[in-house]
């Protein structure tokens, strides 16, 4: 039996058993529990990597350039692929294949939490100048550890867990995950909003919240430090090499694999697709909630409205699970995308007439309010949809003998498309967005020849006259139709395709 040890926890799905044997949680109530607090752990940094953005925008101190430039802390999510036979296949035997790894690097997250908290408020307000590359260099840092142990857990979850119940660390994954990135993101932004506890719970006005953004990270330190103790000391880690008959690549095969499903045509082609598809979506994924902050809706509200998808995030692989799991996952992933486009747009057209409904009061207020959050709420839908139609198109050509390295690889390229789809959105929003001063309407505004000094010096103010969101927001719409019509026998063809096209022949002889 040949096996890679790194196996995600999408990739489980697809482990094939003879004999199907149904999953009973009794006797691995607590190993689901601690998976369930790993995983809770790994989303921590990835909601304040969604919180930051939000924070200074809503202080009005970053740009979009500055925006793009913090939104590459969260790429080694969709580079890990590039370390994790290493963590793999190094380890100390004594302590164990995954405590090896998860113990120093749970330590690691809890000192640069408490780093990353002594230096924030001086980061974020630093004589009223946003240091943003000392945010994005800890932040990402951060996400590499927080990736690192996702690599670390994903395959002790194979393990801790019966065979039986392997199924269940998809679960452990997706509401771990998801309860991290409420607890780092939504959780944070409202418990240091000093409005949000003025207008609702406090009967008079105080500064700040109930705690600092500081205290916070300092909590989250603590909590780490505790945590991983706590595992160090009274879990045990089964011995992986007594416990399965597996076959351990080792690290250069393992890349050397990864390079020959790289060749393959199949590959080849829907490499292409995913890292061109997120461009079609980019303007309004990367930049629609921090237009909203500039267009007067505060942080809080922002935070609530995404507290209201949480249940839907969670709910939705359990209620369209029939839905995804067609012998076409592909063609529904296809045919989702009009959707998503034309909820995009909707989304774009209500961040446009923000300004004007704010200022109005009674129902029709309560009516705009209603209705971004409902658009909103069918955006997000139809990105959910493409995702799990996506992972179940990985799952059904993935190859079980090698561990589903095919999916592995696939999940990697399309969260790298995403990444730089946003980042490189967030750029061009900067680019393409024009200002000018508001005593000299043909006098233009620019940082790059210090004409916004200039504007400033004379009694004006920079005014933006055309809007770089919207500009992006209709190019890469159009850009979207135009990659439907080229794709679309494409898709259709690679979906009809033998599922041995996406596999590379492994003979017995090269893995020893």
């Amino acid at each position: 039996m040949i096996k890679i040890t790194h196996i995600s926890h999408i990739e489980s799905l697809i482990e094939k058993h003879e004999t199907p044997v149904k999953a009973n949680s009794k006797g691995d109530k607590k190993n689901i529990f601690i998976l369930l607090v790993l995983y809770t752990l790994q989303g921590v940094p990835l909601g304040l990597s969604l919180a930051i953005p939000i924070i200074i925008q809503n202080m009005h101190l970053s740009s979009f350039k500055e925006q793009a430039k913090f939104s590459l802390a969260v790429w080694p999510f969709s580079l890990k692929i590039l370390w994790a036979p290493l963590v793999d296949s190094l380890f100390i035997r004594k302590l164990g294949r995954r405590k090896s790894w998860l113990i120093p690097v749970q330590y690691f997250l809890g000192i640069f939490f408490f780093i990353t908290g002594y230096y924030i408020n001086e980061w974020l307000d630093n004589g009223s100048k946003l240091n943003i590359n000392a945010l994005t260099l800890l932040f990402f840092v951060l996400n590499f550890l927080a990736a690192t142990q996702d690599i670390i857990v994903d395959g002790w979850a194979l393990t801790m867990l019966k065979k039986q119940n392997i199924s269940y660390a998809s679960m452990c994954n997706s509401a771990g995950q998801t309860f991290g990135i409420f607890l780092g993101y939504n959780l944070s932004v409202l418990l240091i909003s000093e409005s949000f506890w003025n207008k609702w719970w406090r009967t008079s006005p105080l500064p700040d919240g109930i705690i600092t953004l500081q205290g916070y990270f300092y909590f989250w330190g603590i909590i780490y430090i505790v945590i991983t103790t706590l595992v160090a000391i009274f879990k045990y880690e089964k011995d992986y090499l007594t416990e399965f008959d597996a076959i351990n690549l080792g690290i250069l095969k393992t890349y050397l694999l990864l390079f020959s499903i790289m060749k393959l045509p199949s590959i080849r082609m829907f490499t292409i697709i995913l890292f061109t598809i997120k461009m079609s979506f980019c303007s309004v994924d990367a930049a629609f909630k921090l237009k909203l902050i500039n267009c007067g809706i505060t942080k809080d509200e922002i935070a609530s409205i995404d507290l209201l998808i949480i249940p839907l995030n969670i709910c939705l692989p359990f209620l369209i699970a029939k839905f995804t799991s067609k012998e076409k996952p592909l063609k529904n992933y296809f045919n989702t995308i009009p959707y998503r486009l034309l909820f995009g747009v909707i989304l774009a057209t209500i961040a446009y007439l923000t300004p004007y409904f704010l200022v109005q009061t009674g129902s029709l207020l309560i009516t705009y309010k209603v209705f971004l959050v409902l658009m909103y709420s069918f955006q997000q839908l139809s990105v959910n949809i493409m995702t799990l139609t996506s992972m179940a198109f990985y799952a059904s050509i993935s190859d079980p003998k090698i561990g589903g390295t095919n999916m592995t690889l696939l999940a990697t390229i399309s969260n790298l498309g995403n990444a730089w789809s946003k980042t490189g959105a967030l750029w061009l929003i900067e680019l393409l967005t024009f200002k000018r001063c508001s005593n000299g309407p043909r006098q233009f505004c620019s940082s790059l020849n210090n004409q916004n000094e200039m504007c400033s010096l004379f009694g004006g103010t920079c005014e933006v006259f055309i809007d770089g969101f919207y500009i992006e927001t209709i190019i890469c719409t159009i850009y979207g139709i135009i990659w439907i019509f080229i794709f679309r026998k494409i898709i259709n063809n690679l979906q009809s395709k033998n599922v041995k096209e996406w596999h590379v022949e492994i003979k017995s002889k090269e893995i020893y």
